[in-house]
């Protein structure tokens, strides 16, 4: 059943089926030429979702996961605890492997395995029962952050400002407004007034595809651009802010994002312009120490030459280089904008300060 409605983009993209049995998402490699559905019943049917795409977006992947973790768990009622907590542990780390560098991914799944492990001495029906609860409560806890994100990210800009965001990191990524296009939806909604120029963010066109798919839906004057025109709109002046999102955020700062943050960092830091990252608190790994410690997933060449082209555009034989991330290095940024506030430099004394 279809959860998601065009004239509602404050919904998300990932739910649960009415009768429990299956991960519905927004397949989001049709956008914006087609709104289409999966069901996603099997950890291989989750595993193939996250990997390929469908469902992405660092908040949503994790809503996903814990979703996953839920109907996974449903085909081994009747287990004793044992066979049922190893299973678990499997299937977790095999969705895990999906994606390896959003850590929401990999969060979702430890807490949901915490809801396993502290049902040692319950029926498997009723560690089952709590599985649903939590994934539940992760969904709901995501559409919290993303609120409070968004009333502070609408508070470092004014009305008529110009910003610049880089991929994806609307409702389409989370679960309601997003992170990063949260506070232009968010001002919409109150009347404020922004322009936006959205990067295509090549080679998937996130931000051609789905971020101005939204800010349309929504009303809000969007440009689309190329990632090579940033230079030109922020000389001109057009912009006052950059807002994007995060996938991993390290414990001195630096942070993972869709290949090309980095270069819009390194302009927005040239022509003075404020250059922010907005995401959740799970978004952080304090674990990780800086950003050479975020393992960078390398994607298929291919995609370069041949994804969304009627034929391909270079020769068979020319080697591709397709890291699906860069980091941005912790002192090309202005501020980091989580749920719980605010965080400027030091980051590495400051982060600390949000877990205490």
């Amino acid at each position: 059943m279809p959860f998601f409605k065009e004239e509602d983009l404050m919904s998300g993209s990932v739910h649960l089926s009415e009768d429990g049995s299956a991960v519905v998402i927004v397949d989001q490699t049709k956008l914006p030429n087609r709104t289409e559905y999966l069901a996603l019943r099997t950890k291989e049917d989750i595993y193939d979702a996250i990997k390929v795409l469908a469902v992405r977006g660092a908040p949503a992947i994790g809503i996903c996961a814990a979703y996953a973790m839920y109907v996974v768990s449903r085909g081994k009622a009747g287990m004793d605890y044992e066979e049922f907590a190893a299973s678990m542990q499997a299937d977790g780390e095999f969705i895990n492997s999906s994606r390896p560098t959003a850590v929401n991914l990999s969060w979702a799944i430890r807490r949901q395995m915490g809801v396993v492990e502290a049902g040692r001495g319950k029926s498997t029906e009723e560690i089952i029962n709590d599985l649903k609860a939590g994934a539940i409560a992760i969904h709901r806890e995501d559409i919290e952050m993303c609120g409070r994100i968004s009333e502070y990210g609408l508070s470092l800009v004014k009305p008529g400002d110009g910003i610049l965001t880089h991929c994806n990191a609307g409702p389409l990524a989370t679960s309601k407004y997003g992170t990063a296009i949260g506070p232009i939806l968010l001002g919409k909604e109150r009347g404020v007034d922004f322009k936006v120029f959205a990067d295509e963010t090549r080679p998937l066109l996130q931000g051609a595809r789905l971020t101005s798919y939204e800010l349309e839906k929504a009303g809000v004057d969007v440009t689309l651009i190329c990632d090579n025109m940033a230079s030109m709109v922020m000389k001109n002046g057009w912009v006052q802010a950059c807002f994007v999102g995060c996938d991993r955020i390290a414990a001195n700062g630096d942070f993972a994002n869709k290949i090309g943050t980095s270069g819009v960092a390194i302009l927005a830091k040239h022509y003075g312009i404020p250059f922010y990252t907005l995401g959740p608190t799970s978004t952080i790994d304090m674990n990780c120490p800086t950003g050479a410690d975020i393992r960078i997933e390398l994607r298929e060449p291919d995609e370069i030459k041949t994804m969304w082209y009627e034929k391909p555009m270079a020769l068979p034989e020319t080697k591709c280089f397709n890291p699906s991330f860069d980091v941005t290095d912790h002192e090309l940024l202005t501020a980091i904008v989580t749920d719980r506030g605010i965080v400027y430099p030091p980051f590495d004394v400051n982060l600390k300060k949000l877990f205490a």
